[in-house]
């Protein structure tokens, strides 16, 4: 991808899943990789894996619903690495259940994690690129916030959230040198999907049911995700900004 060599790329959730594969893509591109984590061990093994790769890594541990922990993490990151020019927010969580079924307490969770740690880093982020006059920011939320998902009440008003803000955002710093993007995974092999189907006979119907429902008849892998993700960083979509496009084999086509 043109123009992405030496930057500086922030991805948040990078220690494992879609997160690791967004942060060896942009290895491969050349740029230097920021990661913001709560999973320790899983942050260092992605440091492990970018230096491996020849590219520069760093990490902090910080729970991106604490907006001072970020606020630290996002100075600590650019005194190692230098000033940001990519911001792509991936950290997500949810628990699957019907809405009548869940709590208060998980709602707050849902919000902290899907909502609220993304505006913590878009406060924290933005204010250098606008003073720089350039930057990249890719939302990953979610088809789940575009066509809304049973069992995923809760997890989809806030992915649809963030597309909300995504266009928001974006028309407000359209003159200012940055584009802000979201890129919707549909149903994607990682652990949390995973943890979702269960085990054993029934886990297996569920999953060969997803399989069937797309038309590629395949699950989204990890390594689906961040092509386009890069795309959105580089200097090929540098007219492109406040858009929603969803990466999930065909199972959502929407004009």
């Amino acid at each position: 991808m043109r123009g992405l060599v030496d930057k500086h790329v922030l991805i948040t959730g990078g220690g494992g899943g879609i997160g690791r594969a967004l942060c060896q893509r942009f290895a491969a591109e050349g740029c230097a990789v920021g990661i913001i984590d709560i999973d320790v061990e899983g942050a260092a093994e992605t440091v492990r894996c970018v230096e491996a790769a020849g590219a520069r890594a760093s990490r902090q541990v910080a729970d991106i619903a604490d907006y001072a922990a970020v606020a630290r993490a996002v100075t600590g990151l650019e005194r190692e690495l230098g000033s940001l020019d990519v911001l792509v927010n991936n950290a997500g969580w949810d628990k699957f259940e019907n809405f009548l079924d869940s709590e208060p307490m998980t709602w707050d969770r849902l919000i902290d994690i899907n909502l609220r740690g993304p505006l913590n880093l878009h406060h924290t982020v933005l204010p250098g690129m606008v003073e720089r006059g350039q930057g990249r920011v890719i939302n990953i939320a979610s088809d789940a916030g575009r066509v809304g998902s049973s069992m995923e009440s809760v997890y989809s008003a806030c992915k649809g959230g963030v597309i909300a803000f995504t266009k928001t955002v974006a028309r407000e710093l359209a003159r200012s040198g940055i584009t802000l993007n979201a890129v919707c995974p549909g149903p994607t092999d990682t652990p949390l999907l995973r943890g979702f189907l269960g085990e054993g006979d029934a886990g297996e119907k569920i999953h060969k049911a997803l399989q069937r429902a797309i038309p590629m008849k395949r699950l989204g892998q990890p390594e689906d995700i961040p092509g386009i993700v890069a795309f959105l960083a580089s200097d090929d979509a540098a007219y492109i900004t406040g858009q929603v496009i969803s990466v999930s084999g065909g199972l959502t086509m929407h004009g």
